[in-house]
């Protein structure tokens, strides 16, 4: 009788210690968005969707629309440099929540000017950064997601070499760490896939020609309030939220 007091003791402790059925489960992602301010980016013709299409994707994220995952931890921060090896600013999850779609397409608008280019992409910084906010913040061993919206190719004084891209510092954090390139073209996406070195670390391109596709009226219907755009969701959740196989890549 003694044993089982004490096994259904143990067991009434587990419960409470347990989320309830039903209960929200707590979001756990680390989402860290970097947009690309060279100039090869910001005068190409994809820079004004670029900016719509995230702050389409970040409003569905924030309010976890269409079943989007809700991120516990999001920065955005750009993508470059007037100067190699440039630390860039990241801005917070609070900057950016409670906004509309058209809000946060303004506040990208504000914090990446296409007016301003720099003249280099330095991707090995925004990953450096990206691992030391990570430490900072205490979100180690979470999952770790980065999205770049960027043409891909590195711009550091030299010819681009995507041998040099540097993933080590973010497979050191997490088991499940992946980098979404959006906005490239097929060969530069392909060299990103094949070329970068990495361990366990997954990457996933996304070709410009397609990424403007989700304002086709077959994905984003008009007459629909942005809360209410399940094609579209579906959309992000086959063609950008892809779940991204590992391949080692020495």
């Amino acid at each position: 009788m003694k044993v089982f007091r004490t096994f259904a003791a143990s067991a009434l402790l587990l419960a409470a210690c347990s989320p309830q059925a039903g209960s929200p489960k707590r979001p756990r992602l680390c989402l860290f968005v970097g947009f690309d301010v060279s100039g090869s980016f910001l005068k190409s013709p994809y820079y004004e969707d670029a900016v719509q299409f995230l702050s389409q994707y970040l409003s569905a994220h924030l309010t976890g629309a269409g079943g989007l995952d809700v991120p516990d931890a999001l920065f955005v921060g750009p993508v470059g440099g007037k100067t190699g090896n440039e630390a860039k600013t990241f801005f917070p999850k609070q900057t950016f929540e409670g906004k509309s779609p058209d809000e946060l397409a303004a506040k990208i608008r504000e914090l990446f000017p296409n007016k301003e280019k720099d003249d280099y992409t330095d991707f090995n910084i925004f990953f450096s950064q990206v691992a030391d906010t990570v430490k900072e913040k205490y979100l180690v061993l979470r999952p770790i997601v980065l999205v770049l919206l960027s043409d891909g190719i590195p711009s550091t004084g030299k010819k681009p070499s995507y041998r040099e891209l540097n993933l080590n510092p973010l497979e050191n954090l997490s088991r499940n760490v992946t980098v979404r390139l959006l906005y490239t073209d097929a060969v530069t996406g392909k060299k990103w896939r094949d070329e970068a070195p990495r361990r366990r670390g997954k990457v996933w391109t996304q070709d410009a020609k397609v990424m403007t596709g989700w304002k086709d009226p077959a994905v984003w219907e008009p007459s629909k309030a942005p809360a209410d755009q399940a094609k579209f969701f579906a959309w992000v959740k086959d063609n950008v939220d892809f779940p991204v196989r590992s391949k080692r890549v020495n």
